[in-house]
């Protein structure tokens, strides 16, 4: 899956508006991590939704709650760590709710119609069916399996995954290590196979 992200400026409000007790000076904080944090993050929730358009709400979510507590920026430095672990519950209680969905939708009998193209669209189906399981077993795992797991696909390194979860990095390995065996565990007994 291709995931375009296109050049996207801090919404107007955080632009514009002042916080309760603030100045707009208060709003450069913000309009940093924003910069330098947004396109991760939305790549990260894209991966995991299979979704560019919902990762991009599930992000300005995930902004808004940031500007609403702009006592991260007086406790630490980087608000960063907050940022990924809230993306990730977020992008992972979405996920749930299109698992939900989907799953009430085929106990009701109602299927989904695919247009896909004549040619390929045997290899789409299956990367998409394929993908759709991945998303599934990710949902079964504990919270913070499928935290690690996904903030490493999400290109954080060791160090990051450590702040954003509250662990010490000498450890992200082992975690990680246990949550990729505990994801494959869960894949194997829901579909069987190869992953």
């Amino acid at each position: 899956m291709s995931v375009v992200i296109r050049d996207v400026q801090p919404a107007e409000e955080f632009a514009l508006d002042e916080p309760a007790g603030g100045s707009v000076d208060s709003l450069a904080p913000l309009e940093a991590v924003f910069r330098e944090h947004y396109r991760r993050i939305v790549g990260m929730l894209s991966r995991l939704t299979g979704d560019p358009g919902r990762a991009e709400d599930i992000a300005a979510e995930v902004f808004c709650k940031l500007a609403h507590r702009p006592a991260l920026f007086r406790l630490r430095n980087d608000p960063a760590a907050w940022m990924y672990r809230v993306a990730a519950n977020a992008g992972l209680d979405a996920l749930r709710v299109a698992t939900r969905r989907r799953r009430n939708e085929a106990a009701a009998g109602v299927e989904r119609l695919r247009t896909a193209a004549p040619e390929g669209a045997l290899e789409d189906l299956l990367r998409a069916e394929r993908q759709a399981r991945v998303r599934e077993a990710l949902t079964a795992l504990k919270p913070r399996d499928a935290q690690l797991l996904l903030l490493r696909a999400g290109d954080l390194s060791y160090r990051e995954i450590a702040v954003a979860l509250g662990v010490a990095a000498g450890s992200v390995g082992t975690l990680l290590a246990r949550a990729e065996a505990e994801f494959e565990r869960e894949y194997r007994s829901r579909y069987g196979g190869e992953l």
